[in-house]
């Protein structure tokens, strides 16, 4: 058994995870070793770790490479560390890949890589395409080419379960011009969705209409990033995330979409940089912005102030609102599942959302609501309704272990 070491990289952070993986194994035959965050990088550094239960774990106790984080450890020491103590642990194997998350392909990348000096550098050239999130998942792999330069190194993309949209679900009416040039609807949050449409049938019940297969399904992946994914036998047909990560929904500090005269109007009559407008749109806006109180969920659902509820009602109005668009994308509704930080533990969301959308055929058991169920449809809804923790790192794990067989 090899092992496959993920890599999820952000500006200040990087969660990893070791999974033992098998030739020809499914995502979820992979054995989960570990799973650790290292936070604050650069300035407060810290690291959580779990083993392959979820069990915490003490890092000063779990080996000399980890025992010390000191504040100022940045990502390329972290990834040090890290290698340092894989590699001298005594129950674990020799690390056969490491997998990345990459947010954006861009119109070539479809399918998972083995990453290269070449490949690098192209995808270098699509951080415009998402300059908030591109280059910190690629900078961890130039560190590790230095640091572990045999190591394959694989990259796995948040657009490339969407790349066989239909072209009407890509396209923007803008001047054809601007298509050709790639300025189309990518889609994000894709490794997510590829996990929970690998799982579905798994999770799919005889009592949900008749026989275990998903048919047309919405997938709702609601984190401080959210989005919604229309899935039709098995493919990504619409998504609420196109060109960037900021279009669809309302998100934690995020605004989602927005009447683009809005956006030229803050800057030609307001005034506003365009960075200033770049950092409102992704920082400050969202359940932060709007509440002005936070935008973690959690803390909104707890607070008695009107301003945490308003923004509550919103978030939940903007998702059932793309629900309808996307059931029309798929000519209706079979099944709708919920993951991600929002979706898998708030409970008052999902069944809002639920209520929003009897008019699709839901009805909600709130019993196993409450319980953060995996089933939470009620007996005479029309529609299954599931609750899915997503696991983004399984999924790249088992695309990096797949593409080492490949070229076996």
């Amino acid at each position: 058994m090899r092992e496959i070491l993920v890599i999820n990289s952000g500006s200040s952070s990087i969660k990893f995870a070791l999974f033992g993986a098998t030739s020809e194994a499914q995502p979820k035959d992979l054995q989960l070793r570990y799973r650790g965050h290292f936070a604050g990088l650069g300035s407060q550094a810290r690291l959580s770790l779990k083993d392959g239960e979820g069990e915490a774990l003490d890092p000063g106790l779990a080996g000399s490479a980890l025992s010390e984080v000191p504040a100022d450890l940045d990502h390329d020491g972290a990834l040090s560390k890290l290698l340092a103590w894989i590699e001298a642990h005594p129950d674990l194997g020799d690390i056969g890949a490491i997998g990345h998350r990459i947010v954006h392909g861009g119109r070539d990348y479809v399918e998972p890589i083995r990453l290269d000096a070449d490949t690098l550098d192209a995808l270098e050239a699509l951080v415009p395409l998402a300059p908030l999130h591109q280059p910190y998942g690629l900078a961890p792999v130039r560190a590790l080419a230095t640091l572990r330069p045999d190591l394959p190194q694989v990259a796995c993309f948040d657009t490339a379960f969407h790349a066989d949209q239909p072209g009407v679900a890509r396209t923007f009416p803008l001047p054809r011009r601007y298509r050709d040039a790639g300025v189309i609807r990518y889609g994000f949050h894709g490794l997510s969705y590829d996990y929970i449409n690998r799982s579905l049938n798994d999770r799919i019940q005889p009592t949900h209409g008749g026989e275990a297969r998903a048919g047309r399904v919405i997938v709702a992946h609601l984190g401080n990033g959210a989005s919604l994914c229309a899935i039709r036998n098995g493919k990504s047909v619409a998504s609420t995330m196109g060109f960037t990560a900021v279009e669809g929904l309302m998100m934690g500090t995020r605004s989602g979409s927005l009447d683009p005269g809005l956006v030229l109007h803050l800057i030609l009559q307001e005034g506003m940089p365009p960075e200033a407008v770049q950092q409102m749109l992704y920082k400050e806006s969202g359940l932060l912005g709007l509440s002005g109180i936070s935008g973690d969920m959690r803390e909104l659902l707890q607070s008695d102030a009107p301003e945490a509820a308003e923004a509550i009602e919103l978030f939940v109005y903007r998702i059932v609102s793309e629900i309808g668009s996307l059931a029309a994308a798929l000519g209706g509704l079979d099944h709708l599942v919920f993951t991600a930080g929002i979706g898998e533990r708030a409970a008052p969301v999902r069944a809002a959302v639920v209520e929003g959308c009897q008019w699709l055929g839901t009805a909600l058991d709130p019993a196993a609501n409450q319980a953060d169920a995996p089933d939470i449809a009620a007996a005479n809804s029309r529609v299954g309704l599931w609750v899915i923790p997503t696991d983004e790192e399984r999924m790249i794990a088992w695309h990096a272990s797949a593409l080492l067989d490949q070229r076996a």
